[in-house]
């Protein structure tokens, strides 16, 4: 996949940026081409190798039609995260890496969630921050409207998702207690 000066594009876990320049510089004897991206988030500039570009997941911003269908996503149910905070950690690191949004998403819902009923450890608490800024971006960079206008969007899905959760998990532990007929009481 290639791409042209001017155009919009993802860089896992920084977001959008736009393709400045495509430069040749001579690296220990070889030439090497890169894309010069100009981050939206800090304003700073990425040079990325033209030839890893993929296998670093540079990547077109999903497309319009996709926005309606990422705020589903974003609203849905989710599976329960690893109890442990490193294990669980790792797994959303892992997520996060992969620079797919959709990816981005379930990480956001499931440190939401956690959020809501305890502390989250610092790495987690800035790890929720950064998906955090990475669903509001792209969806207000694709769905071109302010940030401030996609940010209740998110907020909305979220806490329809974390409501589900809740309550499915109230209801397995509900289902798990043994009734006292069960007990012999």
């Amino acid at each position: 996949m290639s791409f042209k000066v001017g155009e919009k594009v993802v860089y896992p876990n920084h977001g959008i940026g736009v393709i400045e320049s495509i430069t040749t510089t001579e690296i220990q004897g070889a030439q090497n081409s890169f894309y010069l991206l100009r981050l939206k988030a800090t304003e700073s500039t990425v040079m990325v190798p033209i030839a890893n570009a993929v296998e670093i997941g540079l990547r077109p911003p999903i497309k319009t039609s996709q926005c309606e269908r990422l705020l589903e996503a974003l609203s849905s149910d989710f599976s329960n995260p690893p109890v442990d905070w490193k294990d669980r950690y790792k797994h959303s690191l892992e997520k996060m890496k992969t620079g797919d949004i959709f990816h981005v998403a379930e990480v956001l819902k499931t440190l939401t969630y956690l959020s809501l009923n305890k502390p989250l450890s610092f790495r987690e608490k800035r790890m929720l921050e950064r998906a955090r800024y990475l669903v509001v971006s792209e969806l207000s960079t694709v769905c071109r409207k302010n940030e401030k206008l996609v940010e209740p969007l998110v907020d909305e899905a979220l806490n329809k998702s974390c409501a589900t959760h809740m309550q499915k998990v109230s209801m397995g532990k509900a289902l798990s207690k043994p009734s006292a007929a069960a007990v012999g009481h």
